[in-house]
């Protein structure tokens, strides 16, 4: 078993990839503060310590990624997490994404298709203090009605298109930050659901996902 240390190293590893972040664009104090605070090298495996707090996505188990943390702080910035915002997380991966909107104060359902993965993070030590976080094995192109309705979705894979039934799940207002395309690179989008249940869009940057696949993988 794996024993979890977060040196005084860690620590200065981790500011200065707060730094770069800043440098890169991100804004956002909270979303900052929470990647300072988390551990990223817990989320890998022991091999990849040292390397932990660059700014790149690192491989995990089923041929999935830890994303870069400039992807994660930049979906998270454009979320614009409020304390007690209800988020619905398509794609658990590590769990790093689910626990930096934790930190920020969100409450998080996310949903996992690959049940390894899913079953890994149940056996994780450092999400047992996250009680906001809420786990599922799952398809997430079904959403989780049964918790609707979102004041946020992220989708963080490639999706091939606009899921219908996760605007369906999403607040009037509510905000869904989602990268869409099916080749090499997608483009990073935000809908806000309107009154009326239309959505506006808006377009970002570039970025290169796994594909969001359908049903579940056990």
């Amino acid at each position: 078993m794996r024993l979890f240390e977060d040196s005084y190293r860690h620590k200065g590893l981790r500011k200065k990839l707060t730094d770069l972040l800043r440098t890169k664009g991100i804004t956002d104090e909270n979303v900052l503060n929470a990647i300072n605070s988390i551990p990223r090298h817990f989320f890998l495996d022991s091999a990849f310590d040292e390397v932990a707090y660059e700014d790149r996505a690192f491989p995990i188990a089923n041929n999935q990624t830890i994303s870069q943390p400039y992807t994660v702080a930049y979906q998270s910035q454009l979320l614009a997490i409020k304390p007690f915002d209800k988020v619905l997380e398509i794609g658990t991966g590590s769990a790093y994404q689910a626990v930096v909107l934790a930190e920020i104060g969100a409450q998080v359902f996310t949903i996992e298709r690959q049940k390894q993965l899913f079953d890994n993070n149940k056996q994780f030590s450092l999400l047992k203090k996250y009680l906001g976080i809420k786990f599922f094995y799952g398809d997430g192109f079904e959403g989780l009605p049964t918790f609707a309705p979102f004041d946020k979705v992220i989708v963080t894979a490639a999706a091939p298109f606009i899921p219908l039934k996760l605007v369906a799940q999403m607040k009037p207002g509510g905000k869904m930050v989602i990268p869409v395309g099916e080749g090499e690179i997608q483009r990073m989008m935000r809908l806000t659901k309107l009154a009326d249940g239309s959505t506006t869009e808006e377009l970002f940057e570039n970025f290169s996902f796994v594909p969001m696949l359908e049903g579940r993988n056990g």
